[in-house]
């Protein structure tokens, strides 16, 4: 029987889900969680096989979530499953340490079998979004060299480093005791010497070339 922990800040996607689940074989809904923080308390007491993770949420969002648990319970699985696929969150969410990445409208048999597949080590992900993933595989970003971490400053290289780490802005700034326009500031000079369109480019330059390690 497979353990299964809800984690969404709405209710009544927490109860439909609770109860979808709850007919099909093999599951075991074992709790819901309405935001990041509740769901690592959940997991440690409740000890769940596989994780359903909504990405917004107010508080500790998903991904601070998916990070916390794939550091503190790396045997449970979390599988994402929110409205959102934009590349951001879809890249944020598997450095994370996202097992696999659901769309919301995904129909009940293949969520089903998606729960029971991450569990057993399988991944799984929306076509939409695998579709991103093969794209920016195709076409890799260019190399990050020496040449271009010259360009930058000490505390830009500290900023780059903490952002292929899949934080935030607002952790970013905690982390180096920043404000977050201060930090806004610092991504948009990487970005613009690095060459490249968004954060998740950057973070994956700098992923690259080593930095974001734990």
């Amino acid at each position: 029987m497979i353990r299964v922990l809800i984690c969404d800040d709405q209710a009544v996607v927490c109860e439909g889900l609770h109860a979808i689940l709850s007919t099909a074989e093999g599951i075991e809904v074992v709790g819901l969680a309405n935001d990041g923080a509740q769901a690592v308390e959940q997991v440690g007491k409740l000890t769940p096989n596989v994780v359903l993770m909504d990405l917004k949420m107010p508080g500790m969002n998903g991904l601070q979530a998916t990070r916390i648990i794939h550091t503190r319970f790396p045997g449970v699985k979390v599988l994402v499953l929110t409205t959102y696929n934009l590349d951001e969150w879809v890249f944020d969410a598997i450095h994370s340490g996202a097992d696999g990445y659901l769309l919301k409208d995904t129909p009940r048999d293949e969520l089903v079998a998606a729960i029971l597949g991450t569990a057993d080590g399988k991944t799984y992900l929306d076509p939409n979004v695998a579709g991103k993933i093969v794209q920016r595989i195709s076409h890799p970003a260019m190399p990050l060299n020496a040449e271009l971490v010259n360009r930058l400053s000490e505390r830009e290289l500290d900023v780059l480093d903490l952002l292929a780490r899949g934080m935030t802005n607002p952790e970013i700034a905690q982390q180096l005791y920043l404000s977050d326009g201060t930090v806004r500031n610092y991504i948009s000079s990487i970005l613009e010497k690095l060459g490249v369109a968004d954060r998740t480019q950057a973070a994956l330059l700098a992923i690259q070339a080593g930095f974001g390690a734990h």
